[in-house]
């Protein structure tokens, strides 16, 4: 890596005002053996300072900065899943004719713990979704992802998400599955191969998204429980929940 010139100056400036320091401090005291003495006592220290700064400091500055990205990142998330997220899994869910098999893996409850939410991740994660576009209208699905396109270009606009790679991944689904949908024409009469790849873009999309809404559910129970409370009397896996309080 070239050093800019900037760089270089403040570094020769440097050393000059510490140079003359020590110049300073033998032609007034007359005693170059004590100043040579402190320098070398003082370069002794350096490595000593490079283990404090560099590693034991830095890496607490490095760990609260990813602390602090890892709570905006979830605030997008939360605002995907309150404009588009949770309703987009119902829409979702109709294509699958296995969902209320699935369902109760996914409705955490006020005793959840962080394992909780990772074994359900898990079990989400190795389940193979038998989607199948022909079991609801697609033509409703083109409608809503189509006007909840310009927020998802939105998202796929912030910086904080390139630390995220699935919910990023869950976007370029999202987008790709809205494409496939714009471009037909008409969603009538297609032939049995459309069908299949659309089922497989919806499959794509549908299981990120579990995984995606599991862990944002996670976050909120460590982080905001107020706001977890209302997650989890709006989960859109539990036909029965109700926001309003029993």
């Amino acid at each position: 890596m070239k050093l800019s010139r900037w760089y270089l100056f403040l570094a020769v400036l440097l050393a000059a005002v510490s140079l003359s320091f020590y110049l300073a401090q033998v032609m007034i005291f007359h005693k170059p053996q004590d100043t040579l003495f402190y320098m070398l006592q003082d370069l002794a220290f350096v490595p000593i300072q490079v283990l404090l700064v560099t590693l034991i400091l830095n890496d607490l500055m490095v760990r609260r900065e990813k602390k602090a990205l890892l709570n905006k990142m979830n605030m997008v998330i939360g605002a995907f899943f309150s404009e588009m997220g949770s309703e987009l899994i119902t829409s979702l869910a109709r294509y699958d004719p296995e969902f209320s098999d699935l369902a109760p893996l996914a409705r955490p409850g006020p005793g959840w713990k962080a394992e909780d939410f990772a074994l359900a991740r898990r079990r989400l994660s190795e389940t193979e979704h038998q989607i199948d576009s022909r079991r609801a209208e697609l033509e409703d699905l083109k409608t809503f992802l189509g006007q909840k396109r310009p927020f998802v270009l939105g998202l796929l606009e912030n910086q904080n998400l390139l630390e995220h790679a699935t919910f990023t991944d869950l976007l370029w689904a999202v987008t790709h599955l809205t494409e496939e949908l714009q471009f037909r024409a008409s969603l009538k009469d297609l032939p049995p191969a459309d069908h299949q790849h659309l089922s497989g873009d919806i499959q794509r999309v549908y299981g990120l998204l579990l995984g995606e809404w599991l862990g944002y559910a996670g976050h909120l129970k460590e982080s905001y429980p107020y706001m977890y409370s209302l997650v989890v009397r709006h989960n859109p896996f539990d036909p029965e929940a109700s926001v309003t309080l029993q």
